[in-house]
């Protein structure tokens, strides 16, 4: 009898070590790859004796029912949030926000079904909701035992008044770390993911008091109405955004080494054509992806950071760069490589014609997630948009390149011009290269291949430059965001912006911001990107000079 109690005494703390384990990993979840260490499960989290003692002190009654549920469903929907919190940590360098963030979740797996396939894709999502039903299964299996086991009322007694003591502990924690009070009182360990949910509720609040402060601001353009807006531009306009094209190409030497003489060989080349040049630094409003945030607050004005401010932007009628552009006699364009499917915000964005993948006729095969080569972009625009001129209008287009976006495999190499043609030119290398899945077993690889993917966008920009250096067109090329950190080994949103074109507009634009050439000046404190549309409109148009002068 004695050794089928003992039996029975040894289950009962297997069983009671392993539910305190499960709550313990649950509360201990990192949500940020720098914390993804072993050590982590010598944390302590404040939050467990509370709930141990709450379940204890409640039982099996409706009240302790309740408890149950109400702790499942906050840890795992934590569980999840900090799951996405890594996963953005990791690929944007911030942490999701729910009221934002959540039309992101096609765009991830757009980009797995682009990187690793259909399949992959798939059985990531299943594999994803199959680990959240065993994480639910599991705590309602670990949170049953406490409400399971027999106590008298003493215990339970002193169960509620420990919970509540715990809770108290877990709250002066909360408020500590987030910089309400200082209780001067050294905590046992910490109340991690309590404090994540809090914070992500400060978020979503904040988050819709910002979008109310940005539906104001977006009402108040001191542009509507202006004429004779770009009265001071002979020309067409090219604004270039190159993906992923940031800061740590002048900065990381792992890629500054070969970017830096890639800008500094063109600048020698468009020097001695006659070309004008000069570069600044800016501050994107995204890093990692989400290039259209950049898009978006070049064009408007206006800092957009998220896609909740994104759609009220587009909701907003206020003028864009190119609404304005339209109303001083440009014929406004998109050219968009990297748009496969139905695009319903450029009606709202000031385009006359937007040529998506399908439009600029590459009959290529795909670089993987990337529809087609930069250059073969340059070549189509120029084709489709500026040789022929039926209505004689000069363009103002907005270029997004795609080259240099992930996974960066395979990298093309410039070829002549000409030599284009329908873009099957180009597959030879798509058929001779390792699949994304392959070179993506490797960080420096993958590194490796992005140094020479925006090396190659860099070439192409500049060269198509040259090719029309005797009657060039006025272009602002912009990178549109750091690469994800772990990619870009830089956590700075900077990019660089390059205006190229007639010496004479080049000057206008250039403010004591920029420095001649191509290198910007890494000392100097960046702007806004949201400040360029302004500042552009200022520079070109002769109205706003004289109201600048007076």
């Amino acid at each position: 009898m004695n050794s089928w109690r003992n039996r029975l005494n040894m289950r009962a703390i297997l069983m009671g070590t392993l539910a305190l384990f499960l709550l313990h990993l649950v509360l201990i979840q990192p949500n940020h790859p720098a914390a993804m260490a072993w050590n982590a499960v010598l944390l302590f989290p404040l939050e467990l004796p509370a709930i141990v003692f709450g379940l204890i002190a409640l039982g099996r009654s409706r009240a302790g029912l309740i408890l149950r549920v109400l702790v499942i469903l906050i840890l795992s929907v934590i569980a999840v949030l900090k799951t996405a919190d890594y996963v953005m940590f990791t690929s944007l360098s911030r942490g999701f926000n729910v009221v934002a963030d959540l039309p992101l979740v096609g765009s991830f797996y757009d980009l797995i079904v682009g990187t690793m396939g259909q399949f992959a894709a798939i059985s990531a999502v299943l594999a994803a909701l199959l680990i959240v039903v065993l994480l639910i299964v599991g705590l309602w299996w670990a949170t049953g035992y406490w409400t399971r086991l027999a106590r008298p009322k003493s215990v339970a007694s002193a169960s509620t008044i420990a919970a509540l003591i715990c809770v108290a502990v877990s709250v002066a924690d909360i408020g500590t770390r987030m910089g309400r009070w200082d209780t001067g009182f050294p905590y046992p360990g910490t109340a991690f993911t309590a404090r994540v949910g809090v914070e992500r509720v400060q978020t979503a609040r904040a988050t819709l008091r910002d979008l109310r402060a940005f539906q104001e601001a977006a009402q108040n353009d001191p542009f509507a109405g202006q004429t004779g807006l770009f009265d001071l531009v002979d020309r067409d306009v090219l604004v270039v955004f190159v993906e992923s094209y940031g800061r740590t190409s002048l900065d990381t030497p792992l890629y500054a080494d070969l970017h830096r003489a890639t800008l500094t060989a063109a600048q020698s080349q468009l020097e001695g054509l006659g070309l004008g040049m000069s570069s600044t630094l800016l501050v994107s409003p995204t890093q990692g992806g989400q290039s259209w945030l950049a898009h978006a607050s070049f064009a408007n004005g206006l800092w957009v950071s998220g896609q909740t401010s994104y759609r009220a932007a587009l909701r907003s009628e206020r003028q864009t760069l190119f609404h304005l552009a339209q109303e001083a006699g440009f014929r406004t364009a998109a050219v968009m490589p990297q748009i496969t499917l139905d695009w319903p915000e450029a009606q709202f964005m000031g385009f006359d014609t937007v040529l998506a993948a399908d439009d600029l006729g590459y009959a290529g095969l795909p670089f993987n997630w990337i529809t087609m080569p930069d250059q073969f972009t340059f070549g189509a625009m120029d084709r489709l948009l500026r040789t022929e001129r039926p209505d004689g209008k000069p363009l103002f287009i907005q270029m997004a390149l795609g080259s240099s976006h992930a996974p960066w495999v395979p990298v093309p190499d410039l070829i002549a011009w000409d030599d284009l043609g329908d873009g099957s030119v180009f597959n030879p290398i798509v058929e001779a290269s390792d699949p994304p899945h392959i070179v993506w077993q490797d960080n420096d690889r993958v590194r490796d291949q992005y140094r020479l993917a925006v090396d190659y966008a860099l070439q192409t920009v500049f060269a198509y430059a040259a090719l029309h250096a005797e009657d060039p067109p006025l272009m602002i090329i912009i990178g549109d965001h750091q690469a994800a950190g772990f990619i870009a080994l830089d956590e700075r949103p900077h990019v660089p912006m390059h205006i190229v074109g007639p010496p004479d507009l080049v000057d206008r634009l250039s403010d004591a911001a920029f420095v001649p050439g191509l290198i910007p000046d890494a000392t100097d404190a960046p702007r806004r990107m949201d400040l360029m549309r302004g500042h552009i409109l200022r520079a070109l148009s002769s109205q706003m000079l004289a109201e600048v002068a007076e």
